[in-house]
């Protein structure tokens, strides 16, 4: 940890946070440990479990465009986009949100597992000129919720991006515009440490501030997978969903595991799918196996996200056998854990083939 980063949570523990003290450092929530049924509008969450890699030189876009499966290199200055990373066999390793700054391409993703992914990918960039560099604690990240957020960071923003996973730049940092949940417009904030603790006490004044796991269950809401240690190499991405939500580009050059992404998309072979649901119990966990009571022995399916909602209550992203849900109750855990209530999707997901 970084003497920045450092900073950045000693001022929010100052302004009332609980964080953990781990590797991965979580703002668990703001002197309520028993607030998990908040509303998710108008507040602001401090994303401190996030990671960020910066890619940088003259052949960074090219080379992150043979790696990722989604468009780098026509990625424009205005906007961001999803990609995953996979392995040779088609499973994500990764989901990242990525956007391009004057100098470089961002990779934004679970500070859990960046470590290792960067890694990785540096192993192959060989003789390409770019450069992979751990950005994770020279910014700070917010994540921000509601009408209130969008009038409010007017402030230092002056048009607010009105799109999804469009950006804007200031001399106050990057803001882009995120999918909404339930209706409501959700934007990150990624900025300085400095910038951030100037904006706290007037972001707080009109927004409520709330743990990180409440911006992560805007994310389930979304529909919007995130790939954790948990689930690494579990799903291939239209599993999740990916393709759906504007993560893989079918038109673009080849990379690690390119062959079995379209397979599964061209040939109408994918019979699984990631749907919303919701459970009786605040225990779900990503890489959580899912069990149909009409065929019990065996997992149908597994938890991408999951996270609290309220007291006992939790909501989750579930990959599962399509045809399971059209025979019996799906259960977490085993076939005699806590029922799934399944809920629409805040997206179409394309007809089978």
């Amino acid at each position: 940890m970084t003497e920045i980063a450092d900073t950045w949570l000693h001022f929010l523990a100052q302004q009332g946070a609980h964080v953990t003290d781990s590797i991965t450092p979580e703002v668990h929530h703001f002197g309520d440990a028993a607030a998990t049924d908040v509303k998710l509008t108008n507040f602001v969450a401090p994303l401190t479990d996030l990671g960020l890699i910066a890619v940088t030189g003259e052949d960074a876009a090219h080379f992150l465009h043979n790696q990722l499966t989604n468009d780098v290199e026509h990625l424009g200055l205005e906007e961001a986009r999803l990609a995953g990373y996979c392995s040779p066999k088609g499973r994500l390793l990764a989901t990242f949100l990525m956007w391009k700054s004057a100098d470089a391409v961002l990779l934004q993703l679970p500070r859990q597992i960046q470590g290792t992914v960067q890694k990785r990918l540096q192993m192959f960039v060989l003789r390409s000129k770019a450069k992979l560099t751990d950005a994770t604690d020279s910014h700070a990240v917010l994540g921000l919720a509601g009408p209130a957020a969008t009038a409010l960071l007017q402030q230092w923003f002056a048009a607010p991006p009105s799109l999804p996973y469009a950006k804007v730049e200031s001399d106050k940092g990057t803001l882009i515009r995120m999918a909404d949940a339930s209706g409501e417009p959700r934007y990150q904030w990624i900025t300085t440490a400095d910038i951030a603790m100037n904006a706290w006490p007037e972001l707080v004044r009109v927004l409520c501030p709330v743990g990180t796991h409440v911006w992560r269950l805007t994310e389930i809401r979304a529909g919007i997978p995130q790939i954790t240690q948990a689930t690494q190499e579990q799903f291939v991405p239209q599993m999740v969903n990916f393709e759906a939500i504007g993560g893989v580009n079918f038109k673009k050059g080849c990379y690690p595991g390119q062959e079995i992404v379209a397979r599964s998309q061209y040939l109408g072979k994918l019979k699984r799918r990631m749907m919303l649901a919701s459970t009786n119990t605040s225990n779900a966990q990503a890489g959580m196996e899912i069990f149909s009571s009409a065929d019990p022995e065996q997992p149908c399916g597994m938890v991408v996200n999951a996270e609290p909602s309220a007291p006992d209550q939790a909501d989750c992203l579930v990959e599962i056998k399509t045809a399971s849900m059209d025979h019996g109750a799906i259960h977490l855990g085993s076939a005699s854990g806590p029922v799934l209530q399944f809920r629409p999707l805040p997206y179409a997901l394309p007809d089978p083939a």
